[in-house]
């Protein structure tokens, strides 16, 4: 028992100093490993006494759990002391500025709706916002959309309740409705916002942005909408000349109605917009229906004028060379890093929008 207690007592010393990971191991080896002294002492018992033999296995388990036990501990404390250290170094005050300052980008969306916003002020035109989550009177009935318009189908539009009362806007056009309602004619308005229809692909996306138009007063004739996005689709794009053309289409809300085209050519396998041989569909447009103004309780004798709805999306695609409409959702700052724009850059008509 005496090389026992003698064991117990220097390791007890031993393990209660100031020691790192590396000397508790070392001290482990020396009591348990294959040829430690714990372990060396239990291979004496062979060579005991029958009468002693118990008496000293039984001394030799508790010494030998006690010192288990103490390493245990040991090195629990050692681990927690290592952490709060690290932890120490690593503190962060939140009320400090960052010392490692990355300057944020502006997303090509954002910059799209400043560009089509700085463009359409020059001519006059306010700036209209509506909610999201909108009513199906102002989303389809207003604007003069039968009950049986494929449109309203559950697989275009995200309905939020059983009636189909409230849905996720499938356009922006609600906000003319909510515009015309609160105020009285005339009306020269854009309304850029989020859009939802469910349909996801390489060019479409469950949510997307779309800015509305829409001007109304007296005398007002397609002359005047072709004015209007001749001069936009030239501002936007920063040239000089567009071959742009409107083609007869149909929608509940405008009457008549077309879908405009642009000219452009394919150089080194890009898409340069302006007088090519192809053409290019990109917004759709009309005279604003008499049955839309009647709803809004607007003098269809006195008052007409004509709108119009473009995806912002394809135009930033369209503008700055980005293939995959899904990337714009993506949160990838690498991406944003190469399209994003400078914050401090406001587009402006006079200094240039994008350059």
């Amino acid at each position: 028992m005496s090389d026992i207690k003698k064991i117990r007592d220097n390791f007890i010393i031993k393990i209660k100093e100031n020691l790192d990971i590396n000397q508790i191991n070392q001290i482990k080896s020396e009591l348990f490993g294959k040829n430690g002294l714990v372990s060396s002492q239990f291979k004496k018992l062979s060579s005991i006494a029958e009468n002693e033999r118990k008496q000293f296995a039984s001394d030799l388990n508790n010494v030998k759990n006690e010192l288990q036990n103490l390493i245990v501990k040991k090195i629990q404390d050692i681990e927690i002391k290592e952490i709060n250290k690290k932890l120490e170094k690593e503190k962060i005050d939140v009320t400090l500025p960052e010392r490692n300052f990355y300057r944020g980008k502006i997303h090509p969306v954002s910059q799209s709706i400043d560009e089509i916003s700085s463009i359409f002020s020059e001519i006059g035109f306010s700036v209209e916002e509506g909610p999201d989550v909108e009513n199906e009177y102002n989303n389809f009935t207003a604007l003069n959309t039968p009950d049986n318009h494929p449109a309203r189908d559950m697989h275009d539009t995200f309905y939020l309740d059983d009636n189909k009362e409230l849905l996720l806007r499938t356009h922006t056009s609600p906000v003319q409705i909510r515009t015309m309602i609160k105020d009285k004619p005339p009306f020269k308005i854009i309304a850029p916002g989020r859009t939802y229809r469910s349909d996801s692909d390489q060019t479409h996306a469950p949510m997307f942005h779309q800015v509305e138009g829409l001007h109304i007063d007296e005398n007002i004739n397609m002359g005047h909408l072709k004015g209007c996005l001749n001069y936009f689709i030239k501002e936007f794009f920063e040239i000089d000349k567009i071959k742009m053309r409107f083609r007869p289409s149909h929608f509940p809300f405008t009457e008549p109605s077309a879908e405009v085209d642009i000219g452009y050519e394919i150089k080194d396998g890009k898409i340069v917009i302006g007088e090519g041989d192809k053409w290019l569909e990109i917004l759709g447009c009309g005279m604003v229906h008499p049955n839309v103004l009647k709803n809004v309780k607007i003098d269809t004798k006195k008052y007409q004028g004509y709108a119009f709805g473009i995806g912002i999306d394809r135009l930033a695609m369209l503008k700055y060379g980005i293939n995959d409409l899904r990337a714009f959702f993506e949160c990838d700052y690498r991406w944003l890093n190469h399209f994003g724009f400078d914050p401090l850059d406001v587009p402006s008509n006079y200094r240039g929008l994008s350059r």
